[in-house]
C-alpha cells in the first residue's frame, strides 16, 4: 500500500512539473533606441485548455519592460519562438529577467536570466 502512495505522489509531482513553460533560449538584438527580443518556449500544450499563453521581461529589480502575449496554443510546435520588438531598456540595465506563462497554471516559478549583448 505504501508503494501505491508514493507513485500517486510522484505521478501528481511530475504532472504539477509537466505543467511549467520551459524557456530554451533568448535572444535580442537593438536598432536605434529600442530591442527585440526572440524568446523560444517548450510546454506540453494540450490545446485552448492548457497552453503557454505568455512571456514578459523584467528589469532585475521586477519592472516590466514588455509582455508579449500569445493567443493559441502550439500543440504541434514545440519549442516554439515568438518575437517582441520595441523595447525599451532603461540606462544602466545590463541584464534583464525573462518569465514565462500558461493560461492554467499562471507564471512559471523558475525565470531566465539574460545578459545584454
Amino acid at each position: 500500500m505504501k508503494a501505491f502512495f508514493t507513485l500517486i505522489a510522484t505521478l501528481i509531482g511530475s504532472a504539477a512539473m509537466a505543467s511549467d513553460v520551459e524557456i530554451v533560449n533568448v535572444e535580442a538584438s537593438q536598432s536605434g533606441g529600442a530591442w527585440r527580443f526572440d524568446v523560444t518556449l517548450r510546454h506540453a500544450d494540450t490545446g485552448w485548455d492548457h497552453y503557454a499563453d505568455g512571456w514578459e521581461i523584467l528589469t532585475p529589480a521586477g519592472a516590466s519592460l514588455g509582455l508579449r502575449v500569445l493567443v493559441h496554443p502550439h500543440v504541434n510546435e514545440q519549442p516554439f519562438t515568438r518575437s517582441l520588438g520595441g523595447v525599451v531598456i532603461p540606462e544602466g540595465i545590463a541584464e534583464v529577467v525573462i518569465r514565462a506563462r500558461d493560461n492554467v497554471d499562471g507564471w512559471t516559478p523558475e525565470t531566465f536570466g539574460y545578459k545584454l549583448p
